[in-house]
């Protein structure tokens, strides 16, 4: 078991730390956690290298996320939410995708301005089509 002050010293620092994520990826699961409302701010931008591998992490954890990827789908950002949809909600499984069903619905039949804007509605509808 890690013994650190915070478990937001384990998170990477910067969108370049390859070292931190490798080092999450051979953590317990019960340590990892903790982490994943932090690694889930790693992917507001998929172009960040450390991204692509931190998708990877939470989709090891597709239960543990559901109430995290809720409260960013329930923010403002609606550009994070694109890359949360098109990256890691398409690849959970359905029991997982389907606890996300109301969220979808409201964006495919009433999108905000910002949401249309973002062609979250697109998204929206492949995912409920996939259910």
């Amino acid at each position: 078991m890690i013994h650190i002050e915070s478990y937001t010293d384990l998170l990477p620092r910067h969108k370049y730390d390859d070292g931190r994520v490798e080092m999450i990826k051979k953590m317990d699961r019960d340590e990892i956690l903790p982490l994943l409302p932090g690694l889930l701010e790693w992917i507001q931008d998929i172009n960040w290298p450390v991204a692509p591998s931190v998708v990877k992490i939470l989709l090891t954890f597709p239960e543990e996320i559901v109430p995290h990827v809720q409260d960013v789908l329930a923010s403002d950002d609606d550009n994070w939410k694109w890359f949360i949809l098109h990256f890691l909600v398409v690849e959970l499984p359905v029991e997982s995708k389907v606890q996300f069903e109301e969220y979808l619905t409201r964006v495919t039949k009433t999108p905000t301005k910002n949401e249309l804007f973002e062609e979250l509605a697109e998204i929206a509808k492949e995912i409920l089509e996939a259910l």
